[in-house]
């Protein structure tokens, strides 16, 4: 437990520019505390302690304002920045080094049985009030834009954004650093600009037919 929590704090140390000492860290970031909770809560909850591990969990809430079922699996170097209202599902899975923010709600469409929660790759980023909704997998170095809601798989190295979210950006160049919410595509704008575009087109055509019916 002491390595990972080595780790984790290592791992926010390199991601978040204003950490400034792993005493700050240690001591001040909710999001550290609610994943230090969570490993706790996920040992009772392995070895059966249900009620404890769900007593444990609301406590870290209660404080933290971060809700992780311990049930969830997650990995290594997980980063909850700012943290306050992330809620993570029972059948949530999250991979190695994945980025969280404020708001972001790993849940279920309340339709699925069994596995109900979406299941994170590596180097996922989730952007702040992002809901990913269904057990679907969102790929390895996947971004997920700020208030994105995903209803569906989401494959490696691409970006999605948008209320019913679609991919914007797919294994082409990274838009500045990885925890970057704000220049991502505005899918919306570009279809406004193949839109126009259109228009220019027609019209262009039309003015060519009304010269030529000129005598």
């Amino acid at each position: 437990m002491f390595n990972r929590l080595r780790d984790d704090i290592r791992s926010i140390r390199e991601r978040d520019p204003a950490a400034r000492s792993n005493f700050e860290v240690f001591f001040l970031y909710s999001g550290l505390h609610a994943v230090t909770a969570y490993h706790f809560s996920h040992w009772l909850y392995r070895h059966k302690r249900f009620t404890f591990a769900r007593f444990v969990s609301q406590t870290s809430k209660f404080f933290t304002g971060i809700e992780i079922h311990p049930a969830a699996k997650i990995g290594k170097g997980l980063f909850i920045d700012h943290g306050s209202g992330v809620v993570i599902g029972e059948t949530a899975e999250i991979g190695d080094n994945c980025t969280l923010y404020q708001g972001v709600t790993l849940g279920g469409t309340g339709k699925d049985k069994g596995k109900r929660h979406p299941t994170l790759g590596n180097n996922v980023m989730v952007g702040s009030g992002a809901k990913i909704l269904g057990p679907f997998k969102v790929g390895d170095n996947a971004k997920v834009a700020a208030n994105a809601v995903v209803l569906s798989e989401v494959p490696p190295d691409s970006t999605v954004a948008g209320d019913r979210a679609r991919i914007v950006k797919r294994n082409g160049i990274r838009v500045c650093s990885d925890l970057d919410q704000i220049h991502i595509p505005d899918p919306l704008s570009q279809e406004l600009c193949r839109l126009y575009a259109r228009l220019d087109e027609l019209q262009h055509e039309i003015n060519s037919l009304r010269e030529e019916k000129q005598p």
